[in-house]
């Protein structure tokens, strides 16, 4: 069967409940062991168990690797390894967790078994329209919806990509860039600017703070810049994201962006006008009207000439290939984020995919290397001799939102290199602070550091006591001055556990502090579902205030509460019974953190 290795988890001292929800009951053998090691729910199981009993396989191995694939779109991946599976599973529990023992099958003859099942799995060579519902592609395993869609957006991108160069005044984009990034530091901008106007694909990449969105601004503006010359129509432009948080501050940022720049008064204009949407709303989401279908499509094209999408590391590989499959053939498109960022939640790492081996090196070709050189007057970078998508992918790397400490230990992450972590770490400077245990030690409650408490106590308590005076302003700058960040939802080292943790704290240190069921005074917020009617957006923070002082003037006595939330740079309030998807913003994952400003996390 092969070795038993330790790689699933389950809950420390749990007692088994054979009638538990996330159990198949018909399971057995190998479906049955992982469903009750959680590795596997009882949906992976079943649609696993279905298909081998269509297809006449009861081969436990092959419907273990069918689970699996069944498994992976849910984890946020289009595909299963089948050679390192066995070594990247992880499970959360709510109560902690601990390693056991499960069969996994030796890999080498586990995916000769599964190329063999000729019934359920198609190999690479098969036809694109081969009914079978897995693709085994050497040790990826795919469900073939997966497996086709990634065909089709590579080809996209590929026609994208490979589109001649437009009709460009080389002369005059230059020195419309030069003038936008005249600092000699700034190579990498004035390249991806380049790139921006020449490519129908462009790729800006990088981590936080190296000046994507300015960049992605000043882009915008010579494209304008550019057809006003020529004496044109300015370029219809869409600025978009995948989630109405990262629309709003896309936005924002081109717009503050608009009022600074050296540009003519038109070009500002046109900037300025710009709007952020949803790729949803980009794209004419119509919901029930026709089952959930959007307006634009192959069929029916976006109207932009340039369609600029902002924290691309975040959109999934369905979503991605809806969005390419709607802009013109003729437009120009431009990917930005930082693909070191955590993937989408659904599946697919496209950004991550596209940018390739670009993430470390510049990679032009010598025509497209000696063009930029021409238009930034700058020295030519190294020719690359392998490009994928590299003619149109600009890595920027000088960080401006912290200093070197944080930077150097960014990157030693970025690198996987654990060594330079640990050094960076550990070197005591004051922008990093190591709170050390050692590496499986257990937290108990009372067991915190004290340095951990007493800022999360002095920043909430801030927050509470300007929410308690119904300064809206104020709560929500200190909302944003610290934040308490988690890799998990659940367990010892999760969101659920430090929440409470935080508000015991807060509890003790504010007696007065009425925390307990429902919303009260000084709560932070955290909204969980997009909300259209309220114009309230998934990571939305915000603070429940104090409302107008009752006859006694007391803070106690303060009636009508009211959730402040900033929108569009303005603070808009509402009664917290009209919020639905929400929940306490003591801590958060890391996820849901993504392109969160704050001044000092933990």
């Amino acid at each position: 069967m092969g070795a038993e290795r330790m790689s699933a988890t389950e809950p420390a001292g749990a007692t088994f409940d054979r009638f538990a929800p996330e159990l198949a009951l018909r399971a057995d053998g190998l479906l049955a062991e992982f469903n009750a090691a959680g590795v596997l729910s009882s949906a992976d199981v079943h649609v696993a168990r279905t298909l081998g009993a269509l297809s006449g396989v009861s081969d436990e191995q092959v419907l273990l690797a069918a689970a699996l694939a069944v498994r992976a779109p849910r984890l946020g991946h289009v595909l299963v390894d089948l050679r390192t599976v066995a070594d990247s599973v992880v499970v959360e529990h709510a109560d902690g967790a601990r390693l056991v023992r499960l069969r996994w099958p030796e890999p080498a003859p586990w995916i000769a078994r599964v190329a063999a099942c000729e019934q359920l799995v198609a190999g690479p060579a098969a036809d694109a329209q081969d009914p079978r519902p897995l693709r085994l592609a050497s040790a990826h395993l795919y469900l073939t919806r997966y497996w086709r869609e990634e065909l089709e957006l590579a080809a996209m991108l590929s026609a994208l990509a490979d589109r001649p160069l437009p009709n460009v005044d080389l002369e005059r984009l230059g020195a419309d860039v030069r003038a936008l990034f005249s600092a000699p530091d700034e190579r990498l901008q004035r390249a991806a600017t380049a790139c921006a106007a020449l490519r129908g694909l462009c790729v800006i990449a990088g981590g936080p703070g190296t000046g994507k969105t300015t960049t992605i601004a000043r882009a915008a503006a010579v494209l304008i810049s550019q057809a006003v010359q020529r004496g044109e129509r300015a370029p219809l432009i869409a600025l978009c994201a995948p989630t109405g948080r990262a629309a709003r501050r896309l936005q924002a940022a081109v717009q503050e962006q608009a009022a600074a720049l050296p540009v003519a008064a038109a070009v500002r204009e046109q900037l300025s006008a710009l709007r952020g949407a949803t790729i949803q709303r980009l794209l004419g989401w119509r919901g029930g009207e026709t089952g959930g279908a959007f307006r634009h499509g192959p069929d029916n094209r976006l109207p932009h000439d340039v369609v600029i999408v902002d924290e691309t590391s975040m959109v999934s590989l369905s979503l991605m290939r809806l969005l390419i499959g709607a802009v013109r053939s003729d437009a120009r498109l431009v990917l930005v984020g930082d693909p070191d960022q955590l993937a989408a939640v659904e599946a697919g790492a496209v950004l991550r995919d596209i940018v390739g081996p670009a993430r470390e090196d510049v990679r032009l070709s010598a025509g497209m290397a000696a063009i930029v050189a021409r238009v930034t007057g700058d020295e030519p970078f190294e020719v690359a001799p392998a490009r994928w998508f590299g003619d149109g992918v600009v890595t920027l790397r000088r960080g401006h939102r912290f200093g070197s400490e944080i930077g150097a230990l960014a990157d030693a992450i970025r690198l996987g290199d654990a060594d330079a972590a640990l050094r960076e770490l550990g070197a005591g400077t004051p922008q990093l602070l190591w709170l050390h245990r050692a590496a499986g030690q257990e937290t108990p409650a009372g067991d915190v550091p004290a340095q951990l408490r007493e800022a999360a106590v002095a920043a909430y308590g801030e927050m509470i006591c300007a929410a308690r005076a119904s300064d809206a302003a104020a709560a929500l700058a200190a909302l944003g001055r610290f934040r308490l960040l988690c890799a998990h939802r659940h367990g010892p080292h999760g969101v659920s556990h430090w929440s409470a943790q935080v508000e015991r704290w807060l509890s003790a240190a504010l007696p007065d502090l009425r925390a307990g069921a429902g919303h009260y005074v000084g709560e932070p917020l955290l909204i969980t579902q997009n909300d259209n009617e309220l114009r309230l957006h998934n990571g939305d923070a915000g603070v429940v205030l104090a409302g107008e002082p009752g006859p006694e003037g007391l803070p106690e006595a303060r009636q009508g509460a009211l959730a402040a939330f900033e929108r569009d740079g303005a603070i808009v309030t509402l009664s917290p019974s009209r919020l639905d998807a929400v929940q306490p913003l003591y801590a958060m994952t890391i996820h849901k953190s993504q392109g969160s400003p704050l001044d000092t996390v933990a």
